[in-house]
């Protein structure tokens, strides 16, 4: 089905929501008016030039697909984006605005996302931003969709930039004695003489940091690095990165929950979590919860609450949103210029 097809679906219908690959279940899940609208039709690389670092492809391409291309020319996506080997496909990793460990350095998927062309909430065919880095022309419409989870228009094509990557990468595995201790050594990083690619701790305690550049200093550099940290440390094969893209430390039957926090807030939601699973990524300014599947969702909903986080639910029942509520009046403004008919549902 070609994007106009899709926008006259769109036109026609009450309420709509775009679903693709659906490896964020509790994202493509409509509610009990809305009408899924299949969007995996729109595949394939339309356009990538390597020596302008950018590409353009369809929606529905499947990450892994874009992932070998840039491959092959020495290039890649660096912010890791998730569950790409589950099928993860372009637009939903932007319409739900995740991102892996790798945007610890390099910035989330709105730092790379430069176009996009779009069905809003009338029917129409929209295309803002464009196809190169240097274009600064008008509102930053493309970055206001990410994040949406198809609640503002059907995307249908994007344009991201990538960069070159790297000529090598070292893993080291710290054990710090609690996670205060590894707070503290987090904090370090970010403040000391040796940049890290990634920064995580996973949910058994271990921290993990990641250095990536040319091959001939990374000895060095990784010294450094153990040196400024000051605990145990072992090196780790790379694929420990691995659980952390495609969420496999998460117990399958858990509802998994993404919230946005600081280093500050980490304690108390511990204290709240209770022995729930929970992973600190991008230097802890990321929590995943594996929220049990015995305790209700409406529980984690009311602890995230009294805390003013916001979770989005990747995969469990229950609302798609819990705990803070964000968006106002600003929020209400741009839905009332992009549908202004409520053809995407609200929640």
């Amino acid at each position: 089905m070609s994007a106009q097809e899709l926008a006259e679906r769109v036109a026609a219908a009450p309420r709509v929501l775009p679903v693709g690959a659906a490896t964020k279940r509790a994202l493509s899940e409509p509610p009990a008016d809305t009408t899924p609208l299949d969007v995996s039709s729109l595949t394939g690389i339309v356009e990538y030039d390597p020596a302008e670092l950018t590409f353009t492809a369809r929606a529905a391409t499947p990450l892994r697909d874009i992932a070998a291309t840039l491959a092959e020319h020495g290039q890649y996506l660096p912010f890791d984006p998730p569950l790409v080997d589950a099928g993860a496909t372009l637009a939903g990793t932007v319409a739900a605005g995740v991102a892996g460990p790798g945007a610890y350095r390099y910035g989330g998927v709105r730092d790379f996302v430069l176009g996009v062309r779009f069905i809003d909430g009338t029917g129409q065919l929209r295309r803002a931003g464009g196809r190169v880095v240097k274009n600064a022309a008008g509102f930053d419409l493309p970055k206001l969709l990410v994040g949406s989870m198809g609640r503002l228009g059907v995307i249908t094509e994007l344009t991201l930039k990538v960069l070159p990557a790297p000529e090598a990468t070292a893993t080291v595995a710290f054990a710090p004695a609690d996670t205060a201790q590894a707070l503290e050594a987090m904090a370090r990083i970010g403040a000391g003489p040796v940049e890290a690619d990634a920064v995580d701790l996973d949910a058994d305690g271990t921290l993990l940091v990641r250095l990536a550049g040319r091959a001939a200093p990374l000895a060095a550099r990784t010294q450094r690095l153990i040196d400024l940290i000051g605990l145990p440390a072992r090196p780790a094969d790379d694929a420990v990165w691995d659980a952390a893209r495609e969420l496999t430390w998460a117990p399958a039957d858990a509802a998994l929950v993404r919230v946005g926090l600081t280093a500050a807030a980490v304690a108390a939601l511990d204290r709240a979590l209770d022995g729930a699973p929970r992973r600190l990524s991008i230097g802890a300014n990321v929590a995943w919860i594996a929220w049990p599947s015995d305790r209700p969702i409406a529980a984690l909903h009311e602890l995230l609450d009294a805390q003013g986080l916001t979770g989005m639910v990747l995969r469990g029942a229950g609302a798609r949103l819990i705990g803070a509520r964000r968006g106002g009046a600003f929020a209400t403004r741009v839905r009332a210029a992009l549908d202004p008919d409520g053809r995407f549902p609200e929640d």
